[in-house]
């Protein structure tokens, strides 16, 4: 029986990218800006970031979840070897490429903007979560197959039992609570090229593809409790920044971040899964916006940071610049030009772009 596709995982994707956006502009104007490789305001705005460290236990978790989900529309008519094959040409080779040349770019406008001399840098920087997905596919995939070829067995019934039930998410959550306890990340919420970032990432792959697995029941239990996970989630965020100044123990940021993914689950299941043309259109933006909104930020950087404004409406200026600029990019040259499209994972367009091929962003 054919699967009902979930358009409100195909918004959640889109609105995480989108406050990805968001997020990194937020980091412009912290004093430890430069410390993580991003340009710096000289003007600070540290109150900011208490609303980012709320979204930032959950936004590249959630990331990972939605991954795993993919796998598991994509396996409903694929063998291992085309899935792979798909994987290689949507996956790995965006992320060959922005190593090559993505990266390098926003490099070069970094450099620029503090008056260094331009050298080229192959690296991952904000493309290593594509990295990480690759890894996760060819490592999952004979273990997805065996579920698939089991789907009537025993560990199929007792984990929808499991996830029939309130309890059911937050079981997962203690396997994230471990992996803190074991890796003990310095700062939990730095994901990128590290070991905790690499194995969080692996267990929301999985677990992103075994909620699927599970059928409609888990999109039952986080719609009816989506209110409950809510309340635990700022429960826990107001603990931590009253009484850990925002970097709690691990273990507590672990269980806090699922709360909020469930929640967030649950909302978007309820009011975003439904089609539109917007959604569908975005839905193919939202990954070539990903790879390529670094180099836009930084665009915006050399321009709107020195001007002689507030610093709020600099931060205003600079999210205005880089969505305008991220849609300009995508529609005029991404998605027009055949040859860029595959760089940037989408399909090749029909007529060298000119009319383009519509991907199935589940299938992602």
């Amino acid at each position: 029986m054919k699967a009902a596709r979930h358009y409100d995982i195909d918004a959640l994707r889109v609105l995480t990218i989108a406050l990805l956006l968001i997020y990194h502009i937020a980091i412009v104007f912290q004093p430890w800006a430069l410390f993580v490789g991003f340009i710096k305001s000289d003007v600070s705005w540290e109150s900011l970031w208490v609303p980012m460290s709320l979204l930032n236990v959950w936004r590249i978790p959630i990331l990972f979840f939605v991954s795993g989900m993919g796998v598991y529309f994509a396996m409903r008519k694929r063998s291992w070897k085309t899935l792979i094959g798909e994987r290689v040409q949507r996956i790995l080779i965006p992320f060959l490429f922005g190593i090559l040349a993505i990266a390098p770019l926003h490099i070069f406008i970094f450099q620029e903007f503090y008056g260094q001399s331009l050298n080229y840098y192959a690296h991952m920087g904000h493309l290593w979560f594509l990295g990480n997905i690759f890894v996760y596919v060819v490592c999952f995939l004979p273990i997805f197959y065996v579920l698939k070829r089991r789907e009537g067995g025993i560990f199929k019934r007792r984990a929808v039992q499991l996830m029939s039930q309130p309890v059911g998410p937050l079981v997962i959550a203690l396997f994230f609570m471990l992996e803190a306890l074991l890796v003990k990340p310095q700062i939990y919420s730095l994901y990128a090229q590290t070991w905790h970032g690499f194995f969080l990432g692996a267990l929301a792959f999985f677990f992103g593809y075994l909620l699927m697995y599970c059928g409609p029941t888990i999109w039952k239990t986080v719609g009816k409790w989506k209110w409950m996970y809510l309340l635990l989630g700022l429960v826990l965020f107001t603990l931590r920044y009253v009484y850990y100044q925002l970097e709690a123990p691990g273990y507590l940021m672990a269980l806090e971040s699922i709360n909020w993914i469930f929640g967030v689950f649950g909302l978007c299941h309820q009011f975003l899964n439904k089609p539109s043309k917007l959604l569908s259109y975005a839905s193919e933006a939202a990954y070539p916006v990903y790879i390529i909104h670094m180099v836009v930020l930084y665009l915006g950087c050399l321009w709107i940071l020195p001007l002689p404004v507030p610093v709020y409406l600099q931060f205003v200026l600079l999210v205005v610049f880089t969505f305008v600029g991220c849609y300009a990019f995508y529609e005029f040259l991404i998605k027009r030009i055949w040859f860029l499209r595959p760089l940037f994972g989408l399909k090749f367009g029909r007529k060298r772009g000119l009319k383009s091929t519509k991907i199935i962003s589940q299938d992602i």
